[in-house]
């Protein structure tokens, strides 16, 4: 039988991820986080090669140094923590991550980004009908990856990277980030709904008190996502949409 969804047209407001479940910057990450690791594996002599299932393991959903942080440690290697305006050649977490970031930001601006088309749908139809709408995103790239893809002007509030190290907001999963956002878009979480790809992501969402945690699978899981919180997983956000546009309503 076919999971049940629940009404997003009916939410008191929409929280969602950006990578991987807006726009496919996800592919775009997980390529330049795998040129990096590549690199650092060698000069470090770890044998063990980095794979996808790191990436979603210790990276994904993650702030970006703890990002860096967790996959060392996974190789059993602690490096020193560093500062945010360390050169990317710095073999710190902060430098690896900044590395990570450059490549990021080269590729993205080459190649620009389109959202998913199902994403895009789903979000225009919900703020047509007055449904607040926002973004938490571990990415100290969001404003950037939401203008670059045209989706900014939906979205009343972004919780992103720099607000979670301007406010001290710990990394998903630590409900923090999700808490912080529905405070900002001025919802109880209980009545309103997170998206998420990342399971990381998802435990953040139901830590903070989401009743309705929507996982997208995009690479994760479905299994996985599940375990983490998400209360109904599927494989694109169209399936969200109604049969017809007669059946959205009119006000929210």
């Amino acid at each position: 039988m076919p999971e049940a969804l629940p009404d997003l047209f009916h939410a008191d407001g929409v929280l969602f991820d950006l990578d991987g479940v807006l726009t496919p910057t996800a592919e775009v990450h997980m390529r330049a986080w795998k040129a990096v690791f590549d690199d650092v594996f060698a000069r470090w002599g770890i044998t063990a090669p980095y794979t996808d299932a790191d990436y979603y393991d210790y990276v994904d959903g993650k702030k970006r140094y703890d990002g860096v942080a967790s996959l060392m440690r996974s190789r059993n290697v602690e490096l020193s923590w560093g500062d945010v305006d360390d050169d990317p050649t710095a073999e710190t977490v902060c430098g690896i991550g900044n590395r990570k970031n450059a490549a990021f930001a080269a590729s993205l601006r080459a190649q620009g980004i389109a959202p998913y088309p199902g994403s895009l749908a789903l979000v225009e139809s919900l703020h047509a009908v007055g449904i607040p709408l926002g973004v938490v995103s571990s990415s100290k790239n969001a404003e950037e990856v939401l203008g670059a893809a045209g989706l900014r002007s939906f979205f009343r509030i972004v919780v992103d990277g720099v607000v979670a190290e301007r406010d001290g907001l710990a990394s998903k999963p630590a409900a923090d980030m999700f808490a912080a956002g529905a405070a900002a878009l001025g919802v109880d979480p209980a009545r309103a709904v997170a998206v998420e790809d990342a399971t990381s992501g998802a435990a953040s969402a139901a830590a903070a008190g989401f009743a309705t945690v929507v996982g997208v699978d995009r690479g994760a899981g479905a299994d996985a996502l599940r375990a983490a919180g998400a209360t109904v997983v599927v494989d694109d956000l169209d399936v969200f949409l109604p049969a017809s546009r007669n059946d959205i309503p009119e006000t929210a």
